[in-house]
């Protein structure tokens, strides 16, 4: 039988409220024995499912018994006591015995991911712009609406997930970080996924909300060029990728992006998919935001609340400087193991799948500490 928390600590002392308590029964038989994986994430996988009264759902999985248990917690305690239209929705869990598992509304849309790969299924503009808005309005509640306000520490294609009507919904909360109204900042392990963790989490120092908005930058990118920022660059021919080669040389977008919508040349990066089937000025909105949210210095970058008013055109975007990271990618400056691709982009010859690829160095290229977003002239806030 399903039990609903009242609010007082169960299961293992965590504070849970107006979510179900599932046995392991239940959630075995309405998956019909975890067959059916969607696919597989950070702390486990996840597994489509169906309730008793047939209501569809997915299912995560911590893969192995014992651990992830502080991701599982921090699932459950932040997503799970908040609601909003652009965040996934926590229905409830299971913490029986070594099990743990999570179970949320099944989201038939799959992630954003599916839809910037190379060959993969594409989106239209109107929906990547609901997109590009709705996943600004869940990241600017948890900052600013939330009693805690919540870092999410994660935000990237692969936790966007898209609902029946393509409603972008933020979800996998397991690296989220809630600090108190009284604090701006929290010492975080930097364990977010390499190219969307903001230069400051690297260099070690406490972050704040402006992690999350360099992250939300980056997807930006991805979102207006229908692909991923690093990825095997596709041939001259319009091939699969295979230029990838004997030395396992990867193509990164975000200089060659920044260099061409600072330069003016907005459709220079849009995806070509879409041809002129997209409404320039909002994409220029998109471009030029995604610029502010990658500046290298935290202070200069936006807040989420006035990314969402940017987009939506109710204050105008100032135009950005370069991103001084960007720009030494771009000179060949200061990074090892990049180096300028004829393609117009940025040839990666060391390991960038994970955290071996150094950009500590960079450092010293940051902008001027007294830099800040601009708030009045051609903003109005």
């Amino acid at each position: 039988m399903r039990r609903r928390s009242k609010g007082r600590r169960e299961d293992g002392g965590f504070l849970v409220l107006n979510l179900k308590v599932f046995s392991y029964k239940e959630l075995y038989a309405a998956t019909r024995g975890f067959s059916d994986k969607l696919g597989h994430g950070g702390f486990g996988a996840v597994f489509q499912g169906e309730l008793l009264d047939s209501t569809p759902v997915a299912v995560k999985r911590l893969e192995r018994p014992g651990s992830g248990e502080r991701e599982f917690r921090a699932e459950v305690c932040t997503i799970g006591n908040i609601q909003h239209v652009n965040l996934v929705r926590l229905r409830g869990f299971c913490s029986e015995n070594s099990h743990r598992l999570l179970v949320y509304d099944y989201m038939p849309n799959g992630s954003l991911s599916v839809y910037l790969r190379q060959g993969g299924p594409s989106l239209s503009w109107d929906v990547r712009f609901r997109v590009a808005v709705g996943t600004a309005r869940g990241i600017a509640y948890l900052h600013e609406e939330c009693r805690d306000c919540i870092i999410h520490c994660d935000i990237k294609p692969d936790n966007i997930l898209l609902d029946s009507d393509y409603t972008p919904k933020v979800s996998d909360f397991g690296l989220a970080k809630l600090v108190g109204r009284d604090f701006s900042r929290v010492l975080a392990t930097m364990r977010g996924t390499w190219g969307y963790v903001a230069p400051e989490w690297i260099s070690g120092v406490a972050i704040t909300t402006k992690a999350d908005v360099y992250s939300y930058g980056m997807t930006l990118l991805e979102l207006l060029g229908g692909r991923r920022n690093v990825e095997a660059p596709v041939s001259a021919a319009g091939g699969n990728g295979s230029r990838e080669g004997e030395k396992g040389e990867k193509w990164f977008f975000p200089p060659y992006a920044a260099q061409q919508i600072i330069e003016g040349n907005v459709a220079a990066v849009v995806d070509y998919r879409l041809g002129s089937a997209y409404k320039i000025e909002e994409a220029e909105r998109v471009a030029l935001v995604a610029i502010w949210c990658i500046q290298d210095n935290e202070n200069m970058r936006p807040t989420m609340g006035m990314v969402v008013k940017m987009l939506e055109g109710v204050v105008e975007v100032p135009f950005p400087p370069a991103p001084k990271l960007l720009q030494a990618l771009i000179s060949g400056d200061s990074y090892h193991g990049i180096q300028i691709d004829s393609g117009n982009g940025v040839s990666i010859t060391g390991d960038c799948s994970g955290d071996n690829m150094g950009v500590s160095s960079c450092g010293s290229q940051s902008s001027p500490a007294n830099a800040n977003f601009p708030v009045n002239g051609n903003v109005n806030v």
